[in-house]
């Protein structure tokens, strides 16, 4: 397979391309789940944080946003001294607010897939780059979301890295046009939820 070369060589990475990167996700948890790993990695390699992926399963009680807008000074001490994620204060206390400020969203729009979709009118935008080096870091559309996003409270969540959450999870496809995932991704764009709403 001739892959997006950012993946290569690395059997979780090449994984994680080959069935996640790019596909439209709708679940909600999913959607929280990468919210709180795109804030961890602001300033690493996506890497880091995948190898630690399943340590932040456990420490943020599987990705539970009622669970962890529960989380208090103590939950927030033992995650300092948990080695298995990163052990940042702020990035941290970001995402339990951010779990409060998602529960929010879901609160006003029936979940939050209905409301981060809507920006794209819950179709996932087709890039058709050939090559890396053409993807953004980010794009008016970034802009924007994280600007509402932040106007909501949410920590961590720049535009940068919102672009990357649009990446990951599937709101636009950014396989290069020679990736094979990037014509299996594109087939996933038709009859998403609330198209049309």
């Amino acid at each position: 397979m001739k892959r997006c070369h950012w993946c290569r060589g690395n059997a979780l990475y090449e994984e994680y391309h080959d069935k996640e990167w790019g596909v439209p996700v709708f679940d909600d948890r999913k959607l929280f789940e990468f919210i709180i790993l795109e804030g961890a990695q602001a300033g690493l390699s996506w890497l880091t944080i995948l190898k630690r992926r399943e340590n932040y399963r456990s420490a943020f009680a599987g990705f539970d946003p009622e669970k962890v807008a529960r989380f208090n000074e103590s939950d927030r001490e033992r995650l300092l001294k948990d080695a298995g994620i990163i052990r940042n204060r702020l990035k941290i206390s970001s995402a339990i607010s951010n779990a409060r400020c998602f529960i929010e969203v879901c609160e006003e729009y029936g979940s939050f897939a209905r409301y981060i979709w809507k920006f794209v009118d819950g179709r996932p935008l087709q890039n058709k780059f050939c090559q890396m080096s053409d993807l953004p870091a980010s794009t008016p559309l970034s802009d924007v979301i994280s600007k509402d996003m932040k106007g909501r409270g949410f920590k961590f969540f720049g535009t940068t890295i919102c672009y990357a959450h649009m990446q990951a999870t599937g709101m636009v496809n950014d396989h290069i046009v020679d990736c094979p995932r990037h014509g299996e991704c594109a087939k996933l764009a038709h009859g998403t939820p609330w198209q049309g709403d």
